[in-house]
């Protein structure tokens, strides 16, 4: 409802038809809402039918030949052996050495990229790509169409890609799904704080340690994957039997 002085001088109409003046509403709020459901949009439209998937996160500073780059490169690669797509940000460093081990080996390699203040462009071993403006849409991506989170060394950006995910499984805002952490020497300090620190203050729950897996095996990484899968898909096969159970008693 608009009255007095808050109503506009011109119509909705006749802003839209009129060329005249500047662009800057093409910048405003309302016109972001539209941008953002675009790029919700041509997500789901590029991923829709893609494959069971894995996330790989980690930094893109690191250079092919370093050992954590070609630890990054084995993994992609059995995964995808295990039946996996291969999702990553798109970038360099360990996003770029998991595409190419996937690619390489003949799988499906995907990367989904973010606009930032200074160039970078998605890497040259991705068969899907995509590029988006806004954070959040991207980790929607990566959250709807990964079965599982594998975590090699990384800044920041890693820090948040795993911290999510493991808010999102603790919460039950999405299915119960791997998260693995690659590297003991990277990580354990900071599991030995969450479990010296965070657990015995209450700031979380025993079973809480249970959602994060640590390893240095490309192998235990996969098998760690597929027995969640397997366990995830035998506890959907019970409640369904005991739902039916319950019904068959009820009548």
């Amino acid at each position: 409802m608009l009255r007095g002085r808050a109503v506009p001088q011109t119509t909705t109409d006749q802003r839209l038809l009129d060329g005249r003046g500047p662009a800057d509403w093409v910048h405003a709020d309302p016109w972001r809402v539209l941008r953002i459901q675009a790029e919700f949009v041509e997500g789901f439209g590029l991923l829709a039918e893609l494959p069971k998937a894995v996330s790989v996160f980690g930094s893109a500073r690191t250079k092919p030949g370093n050992g954590e780059y070609e630890l990054a490169v084995e993994i992609g690669a059995r995964l995808h052996d295990a039946g996996y797509a291969v999702i990553t940000g798109g970038g360099p460093g360990i996003m770029e050495a998991a595409n190419k081990g996937c690619l390489d080996n003949g799988g499906l390699s995907v990367g989904l990229g973010i606009e930032l203040p200074f160039e970078q462009r998605l890497n040259d071993h991705i068969g899907i790509g995509l590029e988006f403006r806004y954070f959040f849409v991207r980790k929607t991506m990566f959250v709807k169409y990964s079965q599982a989170f594998v975590v090699l060394p990384g800044g920041f950006g890693t820090l948040d890609e795993l911290f999510e995910a493991i808010t999102l499984v603790q919460t039950r805002k999405i299915t119960r799904f791997p998260i693995v952490l690659v590297g003991t020497e990277f990580w354990g300090g900071l599991l030995d704080w969450i479990e010296k620190s965070m657990l015995p203050s209450g700031k979380i729950s025993p079973q809480d340690l249970d959602l994060i897996h640590l390893t240095d095996d490309p192998e235990e990484v996969v098998r760690i994957i597929i027995d969640g899968h397997t366990r995830a898909e035998q506890e959907i096969i019970e409640a369904r039997a005991s739902a039916e159970a319950g019904e068959t008693a009820g009548e």
